[in-house]
């Protein structure tokens, strides 16, 4: 079963990166990105936090493209096309099929997000050029461009003499050539100056990005089990719904939520049911400073239940916004842009529990998925 599966996945792989839609979409945002620096010149205040903001946003719905269109394009389209029939009719189960295809594309859609969040690293290696005397950094332009040529000349020459796809072959080779460029600019400075690589690398930077991949990912997962029972278009339309959704999870669901627990606080308050305290957050700065925000919080006593200052229809209200909170994923935990901008150091267990909020999420999907395709007709 694992070999099936596998095998399964090896060919989703392929399939995947070879959709033309996959190579528009990385070149597209790589182009964003690469203009993201001198776009961002123009704040009059904090240009590096401009391109960091503009830099993350643009992985994020470029993953959230290719997640859509190529989860939606691998499965949806075997089963319209009726070649799904070939394989689930030999010794191959349905639950392997479903993981398979769902592995093959995470695994395309993470190559083609990491090659964007390679050069969105460079890119913000090199900075924001907020005046003329801010030095060219020279070892990223030169080796940036020198991978992506490499890249572009070894797909076109695989393409030519040995009839490969060219979409395929340019992502399978410019993504390891601009790893070994960002890892060698980590080395120097903005002239070839030797530099630690401690100094250049920013670890913060690469777990907003390793957020962003299981938010995709969670994405792909989703697209992945509504294309076992709907259309291209009409899997689109869910995966769409379901991302905007998500990125209202807070407005729609968290505050009426926190708004009602509040009146039922203020309604225990007033009869004496509860006690104040101090609650000191503690917030590590990536410059080494430690800063401390205490503040006042209200809690019920031990035995109050604020539940039962509940009237007319709160408590189905706060019921509903719990259930939504908790169906829907929220992808604002995933968005750790304003931790990056505010100098803040994202602890290494808040993405290791992100990564985990995600995971819950993709399993649940793709056993959705699996649960859905176990009755569909495909013949």
């Amino acid at each position: 079963m694992i070999n099936q599966t596998l095998a399964i996945a090896r060919n989703a792989f392929f399939e995947s990166i070879r959709q033309p839609i996959l190579l528009v979409l990385v070149l597209a945002a790589m182009l964003l990105l690469i203009l993201s620096n001198p776009l961002s010149a123009f704040t009059m205040e904090d240009d590096q936090k401009m391109l960091l903001d503009i830099g993350l946003a643009t992985v994020f719905m470029a993953g959230m493209l290719l997640a859509t269109f190529v989860a939606a394009n691998v499965l949806g389209r075997e089963i319209h096309n009726r070649t799904a029939l070939t394989v689930v009719s030999k010794p191959v189960s349905r639950p392997s099929f479903v993981v398979g295809k769902f592995l093959g594309v995470t695994a395309a859609i993470t190559l083609a997000t990491l090659a964007m969040a390679l050069v969105f690293a460079l890119v913000e290696q090199q900075a924001v050029l907020q005046t003329v005397r801010d030095p060219i950094h020279v070892p990223v332009i030169v080796l940036g461009v020198a991978a992506i040529v490499l890249g572009t000349t070894a797909a076109v020459w695989c393409n030519y003499f040995y009839g490969f796809v060219f979409s395929s072959t340019w992502i399978c080779a410019t993504t390891p050539l601009l790893a070994v460029a960002y890892l060698v600019t980590l080395n120097f400075g903005p002239n070839f100056t030797p530099l630690p690589m401690a100094h250049a690398f920013k670890p913060d930077l690469w777990k907003a990005l390793l957020s962003i991949l299981v938010a995709i990912t969670v994405l792909a997962s989703i697209a992945v089990a509504a294309s076992t029972r709907l259309g291209q278009l009409q899997t689109l339309v869910v995966t769409f719904l379901i991302f905007f959704a998500g990125m209202m999870s807070d407005a729609w669901f968290g505050q009426p939520r926190d708004r009602i627990e509040m009146a039922w606080l203020d309604r225990a308050t007033a009869e004496g049911k509860t006690v104040g305290s101090e609650h000191v957050r503690t917030m590590e700065k990536t410059n080494g400073d430690i800063e401390e925000v205490v503040t006042e919080v209200t809690v019920p006593l031990t035995g109050v239940n604020l539940r039962a200052y509940a009237t007319d229809g709160e408590l189905a209200a706060w019921a509903g916004c719990h259930v939504g909170a908790a169906i829907l994923p929220n992808f604002q935990v995933l968005w750790l842009a304003d931790a990056l901008t505010q100098h803040n150091v994202i602890p290494t267990r808040y993405v290791v529990r992100s990564g985990i909020y995600g995971g819950l999420y993709v399993s649940g999907a793709v056993c959705i998925g699996i649960v859905l395709f176990q009755r569909r007709e495909v013949s």
